[in-house]
């Protein structure tokens, strides 16, 4: 059941979220692309199009975030599980792994738990970026979702380590094609 779940997890990562974080991507690079040509060319700026910029950039790696954390391409020391590796002992790298995945994963529920009232304050009092022309809450929302998206991921990962650590087989994460490295 929850292996399924985590496949259906996978699939609405690859999906939807990827796409959503690459059209964000390049979106906002048009957008900045734009904007210095505007600036520099033609002498006019736009405020509004430099707050887009950030926004649509942040929106886009906090999604890209979510995907890079299941795949273990988010940034993480690996030194000590290597070489507690090294050494034979597996059981500790695992145990260390998971410690530090259940410890993310409390963190990440705080941070959203504790969001949300932000984006209602937000909404509440009205909140405007720099150049007064765009409305805080939908940035925020993005952010308190994609780390919401973020703690789901980590609590499939809480939940197959407490599994490998029983000795169970779960669903193997499968490797991008151009991943020379596994």
């Amino acid at each position: 059941m929850v292996e399924k779940a985590y496949a259906a997890w996978r699939g609405f990562q690859d999906r939807y979220l990827g796409p959503a974080a690459a059209v964000l991507f390049v979106g906002s690079t048009l957008l900045a692309l734009l904007e210095v040509m505007r600036r520099y060319v033609l002498g006019q700026s736009f405020e509004w199009q430099q707050d887009a910029v950030t926004y649509f950039t942040l929106s886009g790696v906090f999604l890209y975030f979510g995907i890079s954390q299941r795949r273990d391409a988010h940034l993480a020391v690996t030194l000590v599980p290597e070489l507690l590796t090294h050494f034979g002992l597996q059981k500790a790298d695992v145990l260390i792994r998971l410690f530090a995945r259940a410890f993310s994963l409390v963190f990440l529920m705080a941070v959203v738990w504790w969001g949300i009232p932000e984006i209602e304050d937000a909404i509440k009092y009205e909140s405007r970026s720099e150049s007064l022309s765009f409305p805080m809450w939908p940035f925020l929302a993005v952010l308190i979702v994609s780390f919401a998206f973020m703690a789901i991921t980590m609590a499939f990962q809480v939940y197959r380590a407490v599994q490998a650590l029983r000795g169970i087989t779960v669903l193997e994460e499968p490797h991008d094609a151009g991943d020379a490295t596994h």
